[in-house]
């Protein structure tokens, strides 16, 4: 069982990467993981050209996004942490999306998206500056989350569930109930990937 965890916050030790290392906590053991930094990657920005459909993979030179492109591709989930940015994903993590359209869909002859990461699981685990219940109200939170949704989505993912943590600027320790309910999370994953394993079987 592969997975595939994508820390798309600058800050390699920050909310983000705490949270993640509890999603995976109890799992390590059990599966294939690999750990991304994106901010450690080079990634060239997408550049509209729209070559990516008809070709199946981006035409620019070879970089990271590439390569992560092909994890994806090969992972049989998804672990998604992203900090709030203006109530989206960081630029990083959409830099990586942008990149890896055909990864996540393909088109049908008649222009409709195909997803072709279709019952593949995924949690996406996001951290705000803005208290609760305002990164809601706001849409800060849930912009992130929405638009993380939207990619997993179209890609055909099944979302296993998410991870929100607000208010980290004045409240930046993480609670024991957070951290928690991340493990669990983490094995609930865990499971539907073996459970999906043995119906293919």
């Amino acid at each position: 069982m592969r997975i595939l965890v994508l820390n798309a916050s600058p800050k390699r030790k920050g909310t983000i990467a705490i949270l993640l290392a509890s999603v995976i906590k109890d799992i390590r053991e059990k599966c294939d993981i690999e750990y991304f930094n994106l901010y450690d990657l080079e990634m060239r920005h997408c550049v509209a050209c729209m070559k990516c459909r008809p070709d199946g993979t981006c035409t620019l030179p070879a970089d990271d996004a590439h390569r992560l492109g092909e994890k994806i591709r090969n992972a049989d989930a998804l672990i998604i942490g992203t900090p709030t940015h203006w109530g989206n994903m960081s630029s990083q993590l959409k830099t990586l999306f942008d990149r890896n359209v055909p990864v996540f869909m393909g088109e049908s002859k008649n222009g409709f998206p195909v997803p072709r990461q279709k019952g593949k699981a995924a949690i996406i685990v996001t951290a705000c500056s803005t208290p609760w219940p305002f990164n809601f109200i706001a849409a800060e939170s849930r912009g992130a989350i929405n638009a993380v949704k939207e990619v997993l989505h179209y890609g055909g993912y099944n979302l296993t569930g998410k991870i929100v943590k607000p208010g980290s600027k004045t409240r930046p320790e993480i609670s024991s109930r957070l951290s928690l309910k991340a493990e669990k999370l983490g094995m609930k994953l865990y499971k539907k990937i073996k459970n999906n394993k043995e119906t293919e079987l």
